[in-house]
Order: structure tokens, then C-alpha cells, then sequence
């Protein structure tokens, strides 16, 4: 019981640390590009600062001390999946980013609330989920409550929703192309050997759009550059991707949606206390609360799928004993050794090969859900 507890206690004061650094990593971005405030209005440096720390010290941390292993890397599977995943990646933290230079912090968690109804409907597109009903119905009430959210904001600005929409929906293929790029080729990703690839190709395709929309603005005006502030930021932002490790670690999917949930809370409630022109009215809170009861839902039935697979998959290898011993008494037909081995290795090849599909299944759906949660974590940990 001693050592339960104590597991129980550490599960809980990881997930404290990742609401903790989570929330405070998108405050200090929020800080450091709000022109009212640090006033550095470049996101794309702040993030491509992000990327170069956290990829250097993700090199150091794979190839000098060897804190986890690298995966097997091939330039066929580093061109058809990391290129595009990472391009997508780059444009998410891009255009999230700026959306803290046009609207608060509270309505940019409100708008996150789109984040399953994106990835349902790229997932549907790109033909790895099917359009259903139930579903279908949940995506519609969290449409709805992000509409009405959206009339409820007192500092409605269409330029910030429209940046924080496509990030969300460039989040949103990054997902699906990590399940159909990577996971097909049995790649698995922990967050720091994904920073390890991934990042440093961030970074070469945030450099373009810096180029030619950042740059000629640091040549012109006066732009402020704290080494302390921006060293701290890029540390917090690693710290963050060390607590999803650990939280990942030691939690399911489930428990990582439930603290996504109950952080966003939290950071929409100190953003209008560090923030003061952050104000939510009462239609923001109901239209949030109508989005959120969608996602619970979605949640729910995602999670019971998963469940109801893997409950599948586990009573195969039940069934396939009890025929096989069954098949096993009642024949009285003898069958000579060769043809014994033979059959054997074409069925239980078969077999197996039915299994491993049957098992995979949930796996690859349980790691599926798992994934979406940790990728929207790790959004965070790179400033989004």
C-alpha cells in the first residue's frame, strides 16, 4: 500500500509539474511577443529560438550521453516522413505563435477546443477514421460552443482567429501524418528523439517565411534582446517537453486529456489575472463549456473504442486455444509429422499474422489516442 501510494503521489506531482510549466511556458510567450508588455513581436524567432535550443540539446542528449536511444533512421523514411511532418509542425508553432500578437490568451484556449473536430475531419479525409454519426454529432457541439464563444469575446479579432484556426489545422495533419507515416513504418517517437529529428527540420523551414517577413523588420526597428529571457524561455519550454516524458511515462491517454482539460482551465483563469485586458464575459464561458462537454464526449467514445478493440484482440488468443484443444480431442484422424509441420507453419503463420493484425489494432489506436494528447503537450513545450 506504502509503495502504491508513493507511486500515486509521484504520478500526481508530475502531472502538477506539466500543468505547471505547460501554463507557464504559454504565459511567458504570450509576455515576451505582446507588444504591451516585453514587446518582441517576432514568432517566428521566438519559435525557430525554441527549435535550435531544443534540437541541440536533444542531440546532446541522444548522441554524447545516450539518455535514450536513436531510432533506425533511413534518408527514405527522414524525406517521405520526417520532411513533411516537420513542415507541418513548423507551420503550427508558426501561426500559433502570432496569434498571441492579436488575441488573449483565454479566447486562444477557447479556440483549442477545435483541435479533435480538425483532426476528425483530416483523419476522415486522409481515409484513416470513418465518418459516424455519434461522432459527427460531438464535433457539431463543439463547433457550436467555439461559435458561441467566439460572438462572447469582447476583443474579437479576425486576423488572430484566422492564425490560430490554421495552426490548429496544421496540428491537425501533423497528427494524421504521424500516424500514417511513421506509425506504418513502426517508428515510435518518444518527445526527446522527437526534437531530435524533427526540430532541426523546423527550424530549416521556418527560416524562409523568417527571411522574408521578420528579418527586413529587425533591420528596421529597434527590437530588444534579453539573453537571460529568451535562454529561460527556451528552457522552460525544454523543462515542459522532460515533465511529458515523465508524464507519458506513467500515465494513459485518458489521464493526459483530463489534465489538458483542467490546465486549460487554469490558464484561462491566471491569463486574466496576469493579463488585465484579457476579459471573458459570460457567453464565453458558456459557449467554452457547451465546446468542452463536446470533447468530453468525443473523449469518451474515442477511449471506449480503444477499449472495446483491445477487449477484442485479448479474447482471440482465448478462442483460437479453446477450438484448437476442442478440435484436438474430438478427431480420431492421424496426420503424419510432415504434414503436421507443414500446415502448421502456413496456419499458424496465418494465425499469427491474423493476430498481430487483431492485436495491433488497438495498439496502434490506443497509441493513436495516446499520441494526439502527448503532440498537443509537446505544442505547448515548443510555444504554441
Amino acid at each position: 500500500m506504502k509503495m502504491m501510494s508513493k507511486t500515486l503521489l509521484l504520478t500526481y506531482f508530475y502531472l502538477f509539474i506539466y500543468i505547471l510549466l505547460s501554463s507557464g511556458v504559454i504565459l511567458y510567450n504570450k509576455w515576451v511577443l505582446s507588444p504591451k508588455y516585453f514587446n518582441f513581436p517576432l514568432p517566428i524567432t521566438l519559435t525557430m529560438i525554441h527549435m535550435a535550443f531544443s534540437g541541440a540539446v536533444a542531440f546532446f542528449l541522444v548522441r554524447v550521453f545516450k539518455v535514450v536511444s536513436p531510432v533506425k533512421m533511413t534518408f527514405e523514411i527522414y524525406a517521405t516522413c520526417v520532411i513533411p511532418i516537420s513542415a507541418f509542425f513548423a507551420s503550427s508553432l508558426w501561426f500559433g505563435n502570432t496569434a498571441y500578437l492579436h488575441i488573449s490568451v483565454a479566447f486562444i484556449q477557447m479556440l483549442k477546443a477545435l483541435m479533435p473536430v480538425a483532426t476528425f475531419l483530416v483523419a476522415v479525409l486522409c481515409g484513416i477514421d470513418k465518418a459516424r454519426c455519434d461522432v459527427f454529432l460531438n464535433m457539431l457541439l463543439v463547433s457550436v460552443g467555439v461559435v458561441v464563444s467566439s460572438y462572447g469575446e469582447i476583443h474579437f479579432n479576425i486576423v488572430g482567429t484566422l492564425y490560430q484556426v490554421t495552426g490548429i489545422f496544421a496540428e491537425a495533419f501533423r497528427l494524421v501524418l504521424t500516424q500514417v507515416l511513421l506509425q506504418k513504418k513502426g517508428l515510435s517517437l518518444n518527445p526527446i528523439t522527437s526534437l531530435y529529428y524533427i526540430a532541426p527540420c523546423s527550424f530549416v523551414f521556418l527560416f524562409v517565411p523568417w527571411y522574408l517577413l521578420e528579418k527586413p523588420m529587425m533591420e528596421v526597428s529597434q527590437i530588444q534582446f534579453n539573453f537571460w529571457i529568451f535562454f529561460s524561455n527556451a528552457l522552460c519550454a525544454l523543462a515542459l517537453n522532460f515533465s511529458i516524458f515523465l508524464v507519458i511515462g506513467r500515465t494513459g491517454a485518458v489521464t493526459i486529456r483530463v489534465a489538458g482539460v483542467l490546465k486549460d482551465w487554469i490558464l484561462i483563469a491566471l491569463s486574466t489575472v496576469i493579463f488585465p485586458e484579457s476579459t471573458i464575459t459570460g457567453l464565453n464561458i458558456i459557449g467554452y463549456g457547451i465546446a468542452l462537454c463536446g470533447v468530453v464526449m468525443y473523449n469518451y467514445i474515442k477511449v471506449r473504442d480503444v477499449r472495446a478493440l483491445q477487449l477484442t484482440a485479448e479474447s482471440i488468443p482465448d478462442r483460437i486455444t479453446k477450438d484448437w484443444k476442442f478440435e484436438k480431442k474430438s478427431s480420431d484422424i492421424y496426420v503424419p509429422d510432415n504434414v503436421d509441420n507443414d500446415e502448421g507453419s502456413s496456419g499458424g503463420n496465418g494465425s499469427a499474422s491474423d493476430m498481430n493484425i487483431d492485436e495491433e489494432a488497438p495498439l496502434i489506436s490506443s497509441s493513436w489516442l495516446s499520441h494526439i494528447g502527448r503532440t498537443q503537450l509537446t505544442s505547448h513545450a515548443t510555444g504554441k
